[in-house]
């Protein structure tokens, strides 16, 4: 089971360029997270591990495209791990995995607190797996999250995402100390507050290096044909690319 709404504003939101995005449901939900777990790599995210990892992509000081990060989300080169059906299939998975990013990014656009997507472990989430979906995703720009990490004034924003990341870590020197349940509430909701903050830390360089794409919320793409640009930013047409040696 999995937990975690985002919260939509009317229609006099601030966020009026772009499409307002429909939160997948729960049947989405699982349908993308069953994807993600029949993947032939064995080493692709769970959908706890995405959600925190587009949360960090999403809140970083740069735009990283999907050309780059499908690799760590399926755990090697979609071409070889996701062995699509169709392109009808293959449109549907992208298309949920953009619409997710979309309901994150719309929520922190508008200055409201994400609530992190956590599974419940016997009716306890322990958000392990989305602090390590976190992590990676600093991983993905190490050096402009180090800027943040570093300062003494806001980088205990943190904090939360790190403890969570290193409870069960294999040095002992690493871990925190023992987290009660009540106290692992407690941090994850800091760690919801944390990603806002870190957000607005990064507002600024994220709009300064801009493009045609960014970090905000992305206008709904229509879906792909085979010789259409491929919507992951490689350059190449969709059979070529991800379409291509993926669609069975």
């Amino acid at each position: 089971m999995l937990n975690g709404n985002t919260k939509r504003r009317a229609d006099n939101s601030p966020m009026t360029t772009f499409t307002q995005p429909e939160p997948l449901t729960d049947a989405e939900l699982d349908r993308l997270g069953d994807f993600l777990e029949s993947r032939k790599s064995g080493k692709a995210m769970n959908l706890e591990e995405l959600d925190g990892f587009f949360a960090a992509l999403i809140a970083g000081p740069e735009t990283v495209m999907p050309s780059e990060y499908y690799r760590e989300v399926f755990g090697r080169e979609m071409s070889e791990a996701c062995d699509f059906g169709s392109l009808g299939e293959a449109n549907e998975i992208l298309g949920l995995m953009m619409r997710h990013w979309n309901t994150i990014a719309a929520t922190l656009y508008k200055g409201e607190v994400y609530v992190p997507l956590l599974r419940d472990e016997n009716g306890v989430a322990q958000a392990n797996d989305w602090a390590h979906g976190f992590m990676r995703g600093m991983g993905m720009r190490h050096d402009g999250w180090a800027e943040l990490v570093d300062d003494e004034e806001h980088g205990g924003c943190l904090i939360p995402m790190m403890m969570l990341f290193h409870e069960h870590d294999e040095d002992p020197e690493m871990r925190p100390r023992p987290i009660s349940p009540e106290k692992r509430e407690d941090i994850i909701a800091h760690m919801a507050a944390g990603l806002l903050q870190a957000y607005r830390y990064f507002r600024a360089q994220r709009q300064a290096g801009a493009s045609a794409r960014s970090s905000e919320p992305r206008r709904m793409a229509p879906k792909v044909g085979r010789n259409d640009p491929c919507p992951c930013g490689s350059g190449k047409k969709y059979k070529k690319c991800c379409g291509g040696a993926t669609v069975n």
